[in-house]
């Protein structure tokens, strides 16, 4: 599992992924079928998620299935930015639609 910080335009959220890569094209489609083309995203540190997460990421990914390789770990934006500093994440990547609406 790999666990990814992102900022969106809704705001940021933590997810839990089966895809080691936050650009594999599959996860991009995915995450593009639920509104979030754009966005910053930082590599966490899976020992890092599983510290600050605790039970809540021992239940995340228990109810994981096979067909199941994105689960949102955290939508609350707020309790997110408050577990875990910057200096503690990945290098940012940006993402956006290679597309543009302008």
């Amino acid at each position: 599992m790999h666990p990814f910080f992102l900022f969106t335009g809704s705001g940021p959220l933590v997810i839990l992924t089966s895809y080691p890569s936050i650009e594999d094209p599959v996860l991009l489609r995915k995450l593009a079928a639920k509104g979030i083309d754009k966005f910053i995203a930082f590599s966490v540190p899976l020992s890092l998620a599983k510290e600050r997460y605790g039970g809540h990421f021992d239940h995340v990914c228990r109810d994981l299935k096979e067909s199941d390789d994105l689960r949102v770990l955290d939508y609350n934006g707020q309790h997110a930015l408050h577990l875990f500093h910057f200096r503690e994440l990945g290098v940012p990547l940006l993402h956006e639609p290679a597309t543009s609406r302008w």
